[in-house]
């Protein structure tokens, strides 16, 4: 069992008998009554996002979760297919499962897949990733000193903000939890 006061993100609980991700929260103390804790809950199976408060205190049960390692093999437009390097068995996904996480896993790549019940629901992915600029405006000279920036389509698809500087086929680190560009690499 968990307690509130070990509660932090991505903590997977079951509530309601369902597996559940915590995707934000904030442990309260009002000035009266008793302190309790704001929850935003994403369910492993649904992607369903609920909003639930939990006293202080209150304990909540360990679902089964398993996660292994797995490798990223390809997707065919809608099924992303992920195998196991241990059995070689392959797993699939959509891309409504994946939610974010699909535009920060390239081919081939070693990823952790979280099993509940014995089926993938989820894909956890670093916190920084490296992806290569496909398509972004060229440089234009001279504008350097504006703090603004230019779009850029990654490897994956995702569209981030980029300094003026980078161009096509530039490696740049990604940050996974805000969907910002954070250098790039030589």
């Amino acid at each position: 069992m968990y307690a509130t006061t070990e509660f932090r993100k991505g903590l997977k609980i079951e509530y309601n008998a369902k597996a559940w991700v915590i995707v934000d929260f904030q442990h309260v103390s009002p000035g009266k009554g008793s302190a309790f804790v704001r929850t935003k809950l994403k369910n492993l199976e649904t992607a369903q996002v609920l909003e639930v408060t939990f006293k202080s205190g209150d304990k909540v049960a360990i679902p089964d979760v398993e996660t292994r390692t797995m490798q990223y093999l390809y997707n065919d437009g809608s099924v992303y297919t992920f195998m196991d390097s241990g059995t070689y068995d392959q797993y699939t996904l959509t891309g409504e499962e994946l939610g974010d996480s699909r535009f920060y896993i390239i081919e081939n790549a070693s990823v952790m897949v979280t099993f509940y019940n014995a089926r993938p629901v989820a894909v956890e992915v670093e916190n920084f990733v490296l992806l290569r600029v496909t398509q972004t405006q060229p440089n234009i000279k001279g504008d350097t000193s504006g703090g603004g920036g230019k779009p850029a389509t990654l490897e994956t698809g995702l569209v981030v903000s980029v300094p003026f500087h980078v161009s096509e086929g530039d490696l740049l680190k990604i940050d996974t939890r805000t969907n910002a560009y954070i250098e790039k690499v030589r």
